[in-house]
C-alpha cells in the first residue's frame, strides 16, 4: 500500500534524508519534504514539529525524522499529541514499533548507519501494519497518558 510520507531532518541528517526520498520515490510512495534542505546548522526540535503537526494532522499516514542519533528527533516528536515516534537502529525495533506500539513517525540517526540498514528500516516500518488485539490496550492506555498530561497543562496554565 502506497502511503504519504511527512520527512524531515536537522544538517546532520541531510544525507540520510535524501537516501531515504529517493528510496520512497522508487517504492511509489509521496512524501513532502519539510527540511532541513543544506548542511547549515538548524533546530531538530523545529523539524520535528513541523513532521508532528503534519502527522498528527492526518494530513500524512506517517513520519520519519533524522538527526545525528535520531534521539533529539524522537524526545521533540512524542511531545506532540498524537504523535508516538520511535528511534529505530534495527528492522526488529522497527516491526515492533509498528506492530506492537503503532508507531506514526519513526525517527533514525544520521551518522554511523549505513545505507543497506537504513532502508530497510525505513522499508520494514512502511510495510508493518499495527498487529491490534492485545496491543489495542496498551496503546489506548499510552494515549490516556498522553491526555491525562495535556489536561493537567490546561489545568495548571488556567490556574496563574
Amino acid at each position: 500500500m502506497m502511503k504519504r510520507i511527512a520527512i524531515g531532518c536537522d544538517h546532520r541528517g541531510l544525507a540520510v534524508k535524501e537516501l531515504i526520498m529517493s528510496f520512497l520515490q522508487d517504492s511509489g510512495h509521496s512524501y513532502q519534504d519539510f527540511g532541513s534542505y543544506n548542511t547549515d546548522p538548524v533546530d531538530y526540535p523545529d523539524t520535528a514539529l513541523e513532521v508532528g503537526e503534519a502527522v498528527a494532522s492526518g494530513s500524512f499516514a506517517q513520519g520519519i525524522l533524522i538527526c545525528s542519533s535520531g534521539i533529539g528527533m524522537s524526545i521533540a516528536a512524542n511531545k506532540i499529541k498524537g504523535i508516538r515516534a520511535a528511534l529505530c537502529h534495527d528492522v526488529f525495533a522497527s516491526r515492533r514499533a509498528r506492530r506492537h506500539n503503532d508507531a506514526n513517525v519513526l525517527c533514525l540517526r544520521g551518522e554511523s548507519i549505513d545505507a543497506e540498514s537504513a532502508l530497510a528500516i525505513v522499508g520494514t516500518f512502511l510495510a508493518t501494519d499495527f498487529g491490534g488485539g492485545r496491543h489495542i490496550r496498551r496503546v489506548d492506555k499510552i494515549k490516556a497518558l498522553e491526555e491525562d498530561s495535556h489536561d493537567s497543562d490546561l489545568a495548571s496554565k488556567g490556574a496563574s
